[in-house]
Parts: structure tokens; C-alpha cells; sequence
């Protein structure tokens, strides 16, 4: 009777089709376990015994404040900004549409440094106010970067593009006969917005705010620049002042619950995403033409959100990066260690995501658990990772050096990013027609056959993009390299997390600029797929 009620990938015992998936998985899945058994069952001790009574309470009252000064300020730029361009034209909105992802390239800690160095008592800001006033930096009042707000706003600055892309999606595709409905009976467009599009596109704004809030939990590089202890901080400093990895362990498991429930909000967005709709849901929503101060406001709010997130923190790293060029540190063996590492990542991520893709398509018990997996070392930070590749580590006869440690750091790379590689070839085999599979197996081939026949090629059309992404995800990845790294063995995250720590930040410019460079190419492969993605119109 039980039976009944399982899931169907639960009922059919495993196969041998399965072990590659079930391999998977396990690959995937050991460090988030490692972690989590770590930290509940040795994770006690004097090293965390010092942490509870003198940090805990400040690790978790910061990581709150953050998140929830970070999901103000990612709905209040996001969403208007979505219903702007979906509803509305005005001058520059073909170009902001999809121009407004870009900040997606920038990590937090790139983000950081710029607005460390605009608003900082030094720069151009402040100086300006005391040049024009007369007044000394003491005698007025400034926001100050180094705290929890300014963490939230640098975080939110780069994060709000998950929750303009979930709103952007919703508003786009909702039911033009809702709008046309409420706008008979009288409704303006911002009644129209409050009590019709709004509450339809809710559950797509929850799914994309629980990815941005997981994104700016798991943050370390910000967060540790800005002086604000975090849990991810209080995880890495932890380690490096302990050298316990027990006792950080028992850190992450407050890190896992979170992502848990940010996992769990996600998905239960998206599972209450589909309203319904008549047979003419998908005929293109006719823009209201916005003229005169409406017009300007609307593009100047949506110029704003950009500027805020990308141009003005990109511009001035480019500014300091030519102003002091020649403090500018060479980057040649940072830059062939990052790519070593990052092509090293993403091949192993590589390979799994293909594994699990062509095992999804199939819904048995293997592909199960490699989603599942998947999923969970993408929404875990990555210092969680290393901890539970730590934990790993310390029951073998191994030591944190050499190739050991850069095999550890390329397991914890594919551990992190494998999700966000398998998700672009998941995606080509969903487009797929099922005829395909029918035709295959009529033929008489098996399960094996299939796969390697028919679903690989059509897995390994959306595996250009899905490499890029997880080449781009490895080179940005700061907490696990910093932890896990070789002595001496520097990349481009931990070179400019170094030089911006010594308030170098000329020289942490360069390296900042490269990996935003770098991030670039898949942002502008999704602005392009943005472009085309408006059901009946461009």
C-alpha cells in the first residue's frame, strides 16, 4: 500500500543503466554530506566551543540582517524594472531589456572593491562633498560601505538580475486577457500592475529571490572585504584560526539549512508558477507607449538599476586600473593557474552534467539522485564544500599539498557547479519530440544505446553554453580556492581578494576586470536568447 504513494523513480529498484547516475551523485553528493555529518556528529570541541560564545551570535545577526536588507533592496529595483520593460516602451527599452542582466558577469567581491573605493572616506564622493563644503570627514554624515546595509546594497547590486529575470519571464507570458480584463473595468496600469500582474507573477518572484538570497548567503568575498561577519566568513575564519575543520563544519550546517529553505521557497515558486490562461495566453501584450516625464522616468529608474549594478563599479575599476597602471602587479602565472583550475573544474563538471542530463531524460532512480545532488552542491556555498572535502580528506592518509590539493579543489568545483551546466543540456533534450526515444527503442535499441545514440547529440547542442558557464563559475569561485588552494598557488579571485584586503586596489582592479571579462560571455549568450524570447515579438 505504501508503495502507492512513493515517488514513480522510487518504486523501480536500481539497475546497472543506473550506476553511472548513482555515480554521480555520489561524487557530487560526498562533500555536502561529509559537511553535514561533520558538523552534527565531531563538529563540539574547544575550537567551537570559543566560537559560540564569542561569535556565533554575530555571525547569524549579520548573515539575517543581510539577507533581509538584500531582498528590500533586490525587489525594489527588480521588479518595477521588469514590469517596465514588459509592459511599457520608452526610449532605450530594446537596449535595457536585456542590458539589465549584465551585472550577472560581476561577482559580489569585484562589486565590492569599486564601491569600496567610490564611497570610502578617500574617494571621489566624499571628497567632493568636502572640497565643495569646507567641512572635515568627521563633520557630516555618510553611508558607510564597511557595514551590514552597505554589504546588502553591493550583494543586491550584482543579485537583482535572478529576480528581474524570474519577473521579466512572468509578466512577459501572464494572460493578456487578465490585463485586457482589468483594464475595461477601469484599472490604470498601476492599479493593473497591483492587483492583477503583481499577484500572477508572485511565485516566479519568490523563485528568483530565493536563488539571489542562496547566491548572497553563500558570498564570502563581499562580505569579508566589508568587514561584515557573516556565516561564510565566520566558516573561512574559522578554519584558518583553528585549522578545525570539525568545528567549521558545525558552522555549515547553519549555512545547509538555509540553503535548504531558500532550495525548498524556490521550488515551491515554481511549482505554483502556471496560471491559468485562454487558448490566446501567448499572443503578444501590446507595450503602453510612455511619453514625456513618464517616458524619462521610466528609463532613467531602469538606467539607474543598471548603473548601480554594472557601469559605474565597472567604470571606475577601469579608471583606477589606467590611472595607476604601473602599480599594476604581473598576472601571468595568477592568470595560467585560474584557467589551469577553471578548465580542470569545468571538464570533470563536464562530465557529470552529461551523465546526469542523459540520465534525467529517462526519470529512473539514478537520474534522480543526480539531480537531486546536483542541485544541492549548487545551492551550498562553496566554503561549506570545501569543509566536507576537508572532512574527506581527513580519513584518508592525505595531506593538503601538491596535487592532492588541486584534485580536492577540481572535486569541489564540480561538486559546486555541475547543476549550472546540466541545467542548458536538460533544457535541449526537454525540446526534444519523445518520438525520438519511441523511434530508438522500436528499433530495438537499448536504454545504453539510446542514450549514446540519440539523447548525447541532442544533450551536447546546448553543451557549448553549459561549458561556458561552468569554465565562467569556476573562475570566480573565491572561498573554496582560498581554503583548498596549494601554497603559492594564486588565481585571479585570490590575487585580487589579497591586493584588495592590503587596500591595494589598483592592483586588485586588473584581475577583477579579467574575471568580469571573462563573465561577459555567457551573460551576453543570455541576453541574445532574452532578445528572442518574447512570445510573438522580438
Amino acid at each position: 500500500m505504501l508503495a502507492a504513494f512513493r515517488p514513480g523513480w522510487l518504486r523501480a529498484p536500481p539497475t546497472l543503466n543506473d550506476l553511472p547516475a548513482i555515480a554521480a551523485a555520489t561524487l557530487i553528493g560526498a562533500p555536502v554530506l561529509a559537511a553535514c555529518l561533520g558538523g552534527l556528529l565531531f563538529g563540539g570541541g574547544m575550537a567551537w566551543d570559543q566560537v559560540v560564545e564569542t561569535r556565533l551570535w554575530f555571525y547569524l545577526s549579520s548573515t539575517l540582517g543581510v539577507l533581509l536588507l538584500c531582498a528590500a533592496l533586490v525587489l525594489a529595483a527588480a521588479v518595477p524594472a521588469a514590469w517596465l520593460v514588459s509592459a511599457f516602451d520608452f526610449p532605450g527599452r530594446p537596449i535595457l531589456d536585456w542590458a539589465l542582466v549584465v551585472p550577472l558577469a560581476a561577482p559580489g567581491y569585484v562589486i565590492a572593491y569599486a564601491y569600496a573605493d567610490l564611497l570610502g572616506v578617500a574617494g571621489p564622493f566624499q571628497s567632493a562633498i568636502r572640497d565643495v563644503t569646507g567641512l572635515a570627514a568627521r563633520d557630516f554624515w555618510f553611508p558607510d560601505v564597511y557595514s551590514v546595509p552597505g554589504c546588502a546594497f553591493v550583494l543586491a547590486a550584482c543579485l537583482y538580475p535572478y529576480v528581474y529575470l524570474s519577473a521579466r519571464a512572468a509578466f512577459t507570458t501572464q494572460s493578456v486577457c487578465a490585463l485586457e480584463a482589468a483594464r475595461s473595468l477601469g484599472a490604470g496600469p498601476t492599479r493593473a500592475f497591483w492587483q492583477v500582474a503583481l499577484p500572477g507573477a508572485r511565485p516566479a518572484i519568490a523563485a528568483g529571490l530565493s536563488l539571489a538570497l542562496m547566491e548572497a548567503a553563500a558570498d564570502y568575498g563581499a562580505a569579508d572585504f566589508l568587514g561584515v561577519p557573516t556565516l561564510t566568513v565566520g566558516l573561512v575564519r574559522t578554519w584558518a584560526s583553528f585549522g578545525d575543520a570539525a568545528a567549521a563544519a558545525r558552522l555549515s550546517v547553519f549555512l545547509i539549512a538555509i540553503a535548504l529553505a531558500f532550495q525548498w521557497l524556490e521550488r515551491r515558486g515554481r511549482g505554483q508558477g502556471g496560471v491559468q490562461a485562454s487558448s490566446i495566453r501567448w499572443r503578444a501584450q501590446e507595450r503602453v507607449r510612455l511619453r514625456g516625464l513618464t517616458a524619462i522616468g521610466a528609463s532613467l529608474f531602469c538606467l539607474t538599476v543598471l548603473a548601480t549594478g554594472f557601469l559605474v563599479p565597472v567604470a571606475r575599476l577601469v579608471w583606477i586600473a589606467i590611472e595607476q597602471r604601473a602599480s599594476v602587479a604581473p598576472l601571468s602565472d595568477a592568470l595560467w593557474n585560474s584557467v589551469l583550475l577553471a578548465g580542470m573544474g569545468a571538464a570533470f563538471a563536464f562530465v557529470l552534467a552529461v551523465i546526469i542530463a542523459l540520465g534525467a531524460r529517462h526519470r529512473k532512480i539514478g537520474a534522480r539522485l543526480g539531480q537531486i545532488a546536483a542541485s544541492a552542491g549548487y545551492s551550498v556555498p562553496g566554503a561549506v564544500l570545501a569543509v566536507g572535502g576537508l572532512m574527506v580528506l581527513s580519513i584518508l592518509p592525505l595531506s593538503l599539498t601538491g596535487g592532492t590539493a588541486i584534485a580536492l579543489l577540481v572535486w569541489i568545483y564540480a561538486s559546486r557547479f555541475t547543476a549550472a551546466g546540466a541545467g542548458p543540456m536538460e533544457a535541449a533534450l526537454m525540446r526534444a519530440p519523445a518520438s525520438l526515444g519511441h523511434a530508438a527503442r522500436s528499433l530495438g535499441a537499448g536504454p545504453l544505446r539510446q542514450a549514446w545514440s540519440v539523447d548525447r547529440p541532442i544533450a551536447l547542442s546546448g553543451a557549448a553554453i553549459g561549458a561556458l558557464i561552468l569554465f565562467v563559475e569556476t573562475l570566480k569561485e573565491l572561498p573554496a580556492t582560498l581554503m583548498l588552494r596549494p601554497f603559492n598557488w594564486d588565481t585571479l579571485a585570490v590575487r585580487a581578494h589579497a591586493y584588495a584586503s592590503d587596500e591595494r586596489l589598483a592592483a586588485a582592479a586588473a584581475p577583477s576586470l579579467l574575471i568580469t571579462l571573462a563573465g561577459l560571455g555567457p551573460i551576453l549568450i543570455l541576453c541574445r536568447q532574452l532578445a528572442r524570447a518574447r512570445p510573438g515579438g522580438q
